[in-house]
């Protein structure tokens, strides 16, 4: 591997750093965006059967918000009450949207750092396959001289273009294919906090009614 990355030459060590940066970025996404830490499947029955009959209390909304990010957004309907318990419905609502507001951002985080991965890599790999090109060119011989030029250094340019080229295709697509996975599960997380956040409010209307 060592012995590719030598033949590639320098135009390769921003490419090895972003491939670096990219896996990091992967891995930590990965571990974030657990469905257990965002919305654990029966939570939301679990709380619509504490709030049955009444608002929770302070602190089992503060257990409620560590829990995970869906936790978090139904705690702040349920904080929101317990601050003021005559607010409004469009209150309660716009007190739940600034908390998924918040957990939005914290999902979509490093995503974009991804995608600028995916999409300049190719464009790193282009670059070093132009310095490989200047190599070539610059291993001619001048016009009007012998044929051949230097061997070496020909082969060298060859290897630059043609590893420069590879290794930043070799970079971006992985990044594009899990940019495109995260984004898409972030949206399926959003719209569940969504909908989850819709049916505790129509639940805490009807139990103040």
């Amino acid at each position: 591997m060592f012995s590719i990355i030598q033949a590639a030459g320098w135009p390769i060590w921003p490419l090895v750093a972003c491939s670096i940066l990219a896996l990091a970025l992967v891995i930590e996404r990965f571990i974030s965006l657990k469905t257990s830490k965002i919305a654990p499947p029966q939570l939301l029955e679990e709380v619509l059967s504490v709030c049955r009959t009444s608002v929770p209390a302070p602190d089992v909304v503060s257990q409620l918000e560590k829990n995970s990010a869906l936790g978090e957004v139904l705690a702040s309907g349920f904080r929101a009450l317990n601050n003021s318990p005559r607010c409004s419905e469009d209150d309660l609502r716009s007190s739940m949207e600034g908390a998924g507001r918040v957990v939005a951002h914290r999902l979509e985080r490093y995503l974009s750092a991804l995608a600028t991965i995916a999409s300049a890599a190719p464009l790193m790999g282009l670059f070093g396959t132009v310095v490989g090109m200047i190599e070539i060119f610059g291993a001619q011989t001048p016009a009007g001289g012998a044929t051949g030029g230097n061997p070496a250094q020909l082969a060298h340019g060859i290897s630059v273009a043609l590893y420069n080229t590879a290794f930043g295709l070799i970079v971006a697509i992985p990044s594009l294919i899990f940019w495109r996975y995260f984004r898409a599960r972030v949206d399926e997380y959003l719209l569940t906090l969504e909908l989850a956040s819709e049916r505790l409010v129509r639940h805490l209307n009807a139990l103040r009614k």
